[in-house]
């Protein structure tokens, strides 16, 4: 295709997401609907996409409760592009689309076939490939697409192959989307999240509790574990910076020098 003219020039600090439409895929917990929160309190209008109803209720109406009077809750199964496709077009005018979906797949190689792990890794990879598919086809010049990484696609750890493997995927698909969506004037960016506390996180490692969590993270570079909306501000960067494009951020906590 012909390419359009340069890449919008805007500001690039939160604050001119102001009025701007923003699709969060996995947003009714974690850092997806923290970013919903922060992107509600900078102005705004916030779509919330997720498959449990009655979680997704209850997140929208957090997000209302941190003033934000423009928030849509719609469900979906995120890796389901005809799902995703109906969620545009009732969402109206996009701008940006953040993707936090996607489970962790625990088990060791040799302990853990396939089809114990399938959900997890479709899950990760085709609901950043599918909400692509359907974002490319929807956002205008200077809209961005925000997928999620992890740490442990550059510092692997034993037990988790299949959930090391789908987030080094994702970091694969940024890049090679961010150079096909160039002409379009489209951006791609990842985060690599280090260990957040989220609902995920917690569970997947077992913490029961503040208290196990705060023991957890004290070995930590800085003596605790991140906040989920320390980790949904990157989004919001990136979403607001025209001039990042094809970057995998590394939001970790310094982890990555350990």
């Amino acid at each position: 295709m012909t390419a359009l003219a340069p890449m919008p020039v805007s500001s690039p600090l939160p604050s001119a997401l102001a009025g701007r439409t923003a699709v969060i895929v996995g947003g009714s917990s974690g850092i997806g609907l923290a970013a919903g929160r922060l992107l509600a309190s900078v102005g705004a209008r916030v779509v919330l996409v997720a498959r449990e109803a009655a979680r997704l209720e209850s997140a929208v109406a957090g997000v209302r409760a941190a003033g934000g009077a423009q928030v849509l809750g719609l469900s979906a199964d995120s890796a389901r592009e005809e799902a995703l496709e109906q969620v545009f077009e009732q969402a109206g005018s996009v701008d940006h689309v953040l993707v936090t979906a996607g489970a962790f797949a625990m088990g060791a190689l040799l302990d853990t076939p396939r089809e114990q792990v399938q959900e997890a890794v479709d899950s990760r990879l085709w609901s950043a490939y599918a909400a692509a598919r359907v974002a490319a086809r929807h956002l205008p010049a200077g809209g961005s697409i925000t997928f999620s990484s992890g740490l442990y696609a550059v510092r692997p750890v034993p037990g988790v192959p299949a959930a090391i493997a789908s987030v080094a995927a994702v970091e694969g698909l940024t890049r090679a989307l961010a150079v096909e969506l160039a002409p379009r004037r489209l951006r791609v960016n990842a985060l690599r999240y280090g260990i957040v506390d989220t609902p995920m996180s917690r569970g997947a490692f077992g913490l029961d509790g503040d208290e196990a969590v705060a023991e957890a993270g004290r070995s930590s570079l800085i003596g605790r574990f991140g906040t989920a909306d320390e980790a949904a501000a990157a989004a919001l960067f990136l979403m607001a910076n025209n001039f990042m494009t094809g970057a995998v951020l590394d939001v970790d906590g310094g982890a990555g020098l350990a």
